[in-house]
């Protein structure tokens, strides 16, 4: 087993690439730890398990649990108001809970988002809690009433990092190294609130180049969200932590693998700073993390004794795609076993011609334009991605569900009324309906051209007219295309822009959306 997990990792394993530090825990010993390629490309210092890594969002566990240990002492309670703590969280007349920002249904808008938005570069320029906090102020209405659903939110952690501090009267910092890390001996794990702090064995984060890599370090003074360093091999022993349960204990961990409760009742596939689901039919407890030259993956499988950490200074490494392909290595026996015992699911065979008319552009206007493109392409349906080549093949069920080949948990069902009906885990996601692709003359293209300022936003958003399109911009930040989707609607990277018009039909603003925004508001000036 060892040797082809290392088989998995050779490609980074040279004197000349960033790579990764792995390791992987199986029934509480350690099976492998490891380091592939290199922790500083300036001074040829390779990676070694005990190298320092800065982990993202695999820090919301430990911040999860911080708030957890305060609610077990009676220093705070799960059904507080954020505002009782941190007075800079606006009212907007709902009370926004503990509860609701560890389980992302908070309904704020992302911090990283909007400070893009207000003219950040993220992970180049320095972002503070401060700076933080000024862009949550400035917040005017929510993305969804608290606990309507579910939506990934890093202002949450922040919060609940500062509600932590303002319990305890110490530094977040200081905080969980004397409560988690000193007592597990987590020697080389803590949260970095000091961005020019020199971290000795720290590795460096890299992007791919055409000439090779270029360095891309994070530039943060913001903790609970993200900015833990730490190793494979400390991970290895919070890992352990969960069979000891030396701190937080049993109570603790149930709280932690609890699935998250909507208003109507429903779950989220969220607990205590961790996700919960199943790979090929076994359940697992997992977290990945992502920021500037830095990927992180924590994944365990509490019931089948395996763990696995993968800690990578290179961002075109997939951490938990490796992962699964550790765990297809440690779990062999038990993953084929459990593919004999699945009850046998028959793809349909389709009619070619079916599926060549439900190929289309589909939106969810409820949901913030949410767009699903499919495509007929190679004799198959293609669902996600505007180019067909990128889209993702689609297989038709025996009881009519359209599923991803590749992402079996989400499917597709068409209605009556010939909408789409978009499930995740069997729970309903989407409604798209299929909208009419639309194109613009140069001339038409005019209008749209202006100056739109948003109260959340610092900076005025740009829109111009170039000879080939529209393009927007706003502070600091290059000229982005827009691609025309439907009337009035328009696709700029990840955003959404849907132009809004007056009685007399001239257009007053724009609704921006991105997959953790909702109807940010710009009015044109």
């Amino acid at each position: 087993m060892i040797d082809e997990i290392d088989t998995l990792f050779a490609g980074w394993a040279r004197a000349d690439s960033p790579g990764a530090a792995v390791s992987v825990i199986r029934d509480g010993e350690i099976l492998l730890k490891r380091g592939y390629g290199m922790a500083n490309l300036d001074h040829d210092v390779p990676i070694a398990p005990s190298s320092i890594f800065h982990s993202a969002s695999v820090s919301k566990q430990f911040t999860a649990m911080a708030v957890y240990l305060l609610a077990e002492e009676g220093g705070l309670s799960l059904d507080d108001d954020v505002r009782q703590y941190v007075t800079e969280v606006p009212d907007f007349g709902m009370p926004i809970t503990l509860d609701h920002l560890i389980h992302h249904t908070s309904g704020l808008r992302d911090q990283w988002e909007l400070l893009m938005l207000s003219g950040w570069r993220y992970s180049k320029d320095l972002i503070t809690d401060e700076d933080v906090l000024r862009t949550i102020e400035r917040q005017r209405v929510l993305n969804f009433p608290p606990g309507a659903r579910f939506m990934y939110c890093n202002t949450g952690y922040t919060l609940l990092a500062r509600v932590v501090a303002s319990i305890s009267g110490q530094s977040f910092r200081r905080f969980t190294s004397s409560r988690i890390f000193e007592p597990l001996k987590m020697t080389r794990t803590f949260f970095r609130d000091r961005h020019g702090e020199v971290i000795k064995g720290a590795a460096y984060g890299y992007h791919p180049h055409e000439d090779g890599f270029d360095l891309a370090q994070t530039n943060l003074e913001t903790v609970g969200a993200t900015s833990m360093l730490t190793t494979v091999e400390d991970l290895a022993r919070w890992d352990e932590n969960f069979r000891s349960g030396r701190v937080g204990g049993r109570s603790v961990f149930e709280r932690m693998h609890r699935r998250g409760v909507l208003s109507d009742g429903s779950t989220v596939p969220y607990g205590g700073g961790v996700g919960l689901g199943t790979y090929r039919g076994l359940e697992i407890v997992e977290h990945t993390g992502g920021d500037a030259g830095f990927r992180s993956n924590f994944m365990r499988f509490p019931h089948h004794g395996l763990s696995v950490a993968i800690l990578s200074n290179l961002s075109s490494i997939e951490p938990p795609a490796l992962s699964r392909r550790i765990a297809d290595i440690c779990l062999r026996s038990k993953l084929e076993a459990g593919r004999r015992n699945d009850p046998p699911t028959t793809p349909r065979v389709s009619d070619p011609e079916r599926l060549a008319r439900m190929a289309g552009l589909y939106l969810d206007p409820e949901d913030g334009d949410e767009s699903l493109h499919l495509h007929f392409h190679d004799g198959k349906l293609r669902g996600g991605a505007p180019v067909a080549e990128q889209a993702h093949e689609l297989t038709e069920m025996e009881d009519g569900r359209f599923r991803y080949a590749l992402y079996p948990r989400t499917e597709f069902v068409v209605n009556e009324d010939r909408t789409l009906s978009a499930m995740v885990d069997g729970r309903f996601a989407n409604r798209f309906i299929r909208s009419e692709c639309f194109s613009y003359s140069p001339q038409d293209l005019e209008e749209f051209a202006g100056i739109y300022v948003s109260p959340e936003t610092v900076y005025p958003y740009e829109v111009v007219l170039q000879k080939d399109g529209l393009a927007s911009t706003a502070l600091k930040h290059p000229l982005q295309p827009m691609r025309p989707l439907a009337k009035d609607l328009f696709i700029e990277g990840r955003s959404r822009l849907r132009f809004t018009r007056d009685a007399a039909g001239a257009i007053r603003g724009l609704l921006l959306n991105t997959d953790r925004l909702r109807n940010v508001w710009f009015e044109r000036l």
